[in-house]
């Protein structure tokens, strides 16, 4: 008796429905979750025929499958999990995980139900596929947008080219250019760019590997289209005499730790970038801004033409008579007979490749090196790595 009761404690408590049907199917019990499930009480369906139970299609299989089995004794599916249709009393129908197993009792067969509800299982699947298709709809929107904005670029290079040719007058020229990319392009790029952050955030944890791997080409793009913009921009600055040296006194060790920081963000896989100073002071007398942005830029080089899993050496050093910054890399090197060019505008050695630039980068920071009473030089050899060393006077006053 005990037992009896502690199974019946079991079988009333259960959270799945419990449902057993005679041979013919007719119902002979079922539990308290069975009876919510289905919205029935245990009188409304025991002594009926477990069919009540099911939508249209499943019924009319559920009693060939009875038939089936008055002729041959061979029950249709016994002992597995499949997952089918339920109907409730007020004509929903819902989806559960079923399972059959037979029981002998009293000399005759009994074949249990075990009822496990599907439908929020079901429902989130639903809505995690509608959420996964808008956001495929967004990234391909914006990444259509992307395209445009790439082909529009590219003609608007193309036809600054062909100006180029038939102008006497390159700074004309590349202030028509500045001018257009910069109205036209900053502000759409900015745009796509923010809509790719705002994809990746509200997709959060559960993104999935397409729509991650379509905003990343996206941010890349962008980022290489940015620093495209930024580099005409500060070319025309320069050679409108915009820019003007303002010397302060500042922490150069602090000043560097901050720039290694932010670099070291963008860097490749295992990249690594090591500063270090020399000298008994730190502090310095230049032009912080000029020097911010042409650290950045040698830096940025260095990563760029450097493979993962690389050290990036970040150097600076307090004579008394003068402040050294040092970037040395492991990466590909400037051949010998491109080096000679290196610091013209628009020139890019033979062995960049497919790497990204606009070949204006290092004539800009030997530009802003010279407004700061310095100079720029490196050492290379190929695929040897290159080392960048900033030179400038410095006084104690």
């Amino acid at each position: 008796m005990e037992n009896t009761a502690l199974l019946k404690a079991i079988i009333d408590n259960a959270i799945d429905g419990i449902i057993t049907i005679d041979e013919k199917g007719i119902i002979e019990s079922i539990n308290p979750a069975g009876c919510k499930l289905f919205e029935y009480e245990p009188d409304e369906v025991i002594g009926k025929n477990v069919s009540v139970l099911m939508p249209g299609p499943d019924r009319d299989r559920h009693n060939g499958y009875i038939r089936h089995y008055q002729h041959t004794g061979e029950p249709h599916i016994l002992g597995i999990g499949r997952e089918v249709k339920g109907l409730r009393k007020s004509g929903v129908v819902f989806p559960f995980q079923l399972g059959i197993s037979e029981v002998q009792y009293s000399g005759r067969k009994i074949y249990t139900g075990f009822i496990h509800d599907l439908s929020k299982q079901k429902q989130a699947e639903e809505s995690l596929k509608e959420y996964a298709s808008r956001l495929e709809e967004q990234v391909s929107q914006r990444t259509r947008l992307l395209e445009e904005s790439i082909t529009a670029l590219e003609e608007a290079k193309a036809k600054v080219s062909r100006s180029l040719e038939q102008e006497m007058e390159l700074s004309q020229l590349k202030s028509r250019f500045v001018s257009m990319a910069s109205h036209e392009f900053r502000t759409p790029l900015s745009s796509i760019q923010l809509s790719a952050i705002l994809i990746e955030k509200y997709a959060g944890d559960c993104i999935h590997p397409g729509i991650s791997k379509h905003v990343g080409k996206i941010k890349v793009s962008v980022s290489s289209l940015t620093g495209i913009l930024n580099d005409f921009l500060s070319l025309e600055k320069l050679e409108a005499g915009e820019f003007k040296a303002v010397p302060t006194h500042f922490d150069i060790v602090g000043f560097s730790e901050e720039i290694t920081e932010e670099m070291q963000m963008i860097a490749k896989l295992n990249q690594q970038i090591i500063y270090q100073h020399t000298g008994l002071s730190s502090d310095v007398r230049i032009d912080q801004a000029l020097l911010r942005n042409a650290i950045v830029n040698l830096i940025s080089n260095a990563i760029k033409y450097s493979g993962e899993n690389t050290f990036i050496e970040f150097n600076t050093e307090i004579t008394p008579t003068q402040l050294k910054v040092v970037i040395k890399d492991n990466g590909i090197g400037i051949p010998q007979n491109d080096q000679k060019h290196l610091f013209e505008a628009f020139f890019r050695a033979h062995n960049t490749g497919t790497i990204p630039g606009t070949g204006l980068g290092l004539n800009i920071v030997e530009r802003y090196a010279k407004l700061m009473n310095g100079q720029l030089q490196f050492i290379s050899e190929i695929n040897q790595g290159a080392a960048f060393t900033l030179s400038f006077p410095q006084s104690h006053e």
